[in-house]
């Protein structure tokens, strides 16, 4: 009865430790994707300008990849969330790249508006925004 209770406790221990590997090694990669789902229909896949859309827009997109090494090898983080956020940022008629503050916010609202309670919208675009940031800073040439 010993052996069976010792048996069953090591089963038990090798499949959570199991789950538990399966886990990290699924661990998701909220701003990759966040590019993937706003940025890569027109920055391309890996962020280089040449998404599908690209040859339909008027001016093409940047290449997000040499940002930082157009700006001394330091990304500009202040005025790359200002872009994105749409803040800042003249002349918002003829811009081409959508103002993804708002539509994060509209976003966010539809996703929300069934939650019992409040929620705070201007940090939950913020925090988009960031980890769009800090994806960008991750996908630099430099």
């Amino acid at each position: 009865m010993k052996t069976t209770i010792k048996v069953w406790l090591i089963v038990v221990g090798m499949a959570a430790y199991s789950g538990a590997v399966f886990a990290q090694q699924q661990k998701i990669d909220l701003g990759k994707q966040e590019f993937e789902s706003n940025c890569a229909t027109c920055h391309g896949i890996n962020g280089k300008g040449d998404g599908p859309m690209a040859d339909q827009l008027r001016s093409s997109p940047a290449d997000l990849t040499q940002l930082a090494k157009k700006n001394g090898g330091v990304l500009p983080t202040a005025r790359l969330y200002e872009v994105i956020e749409g803040a800042n940022v003249p002349s918002h008629g003829t811009r081409t790249m959508p103002v993804w503050g708002k539509e994060f916010q509209i976003e966010n609202a539809e996703f929300y508006k069934e939650a019992r309670g409040n929620y705070d919208a201007a940090a939950v675009v913020r925090g988009r925004i960031l980890m769009l940031v800090e994806y960008l800073n991750r996908i630099q040439a430099r």
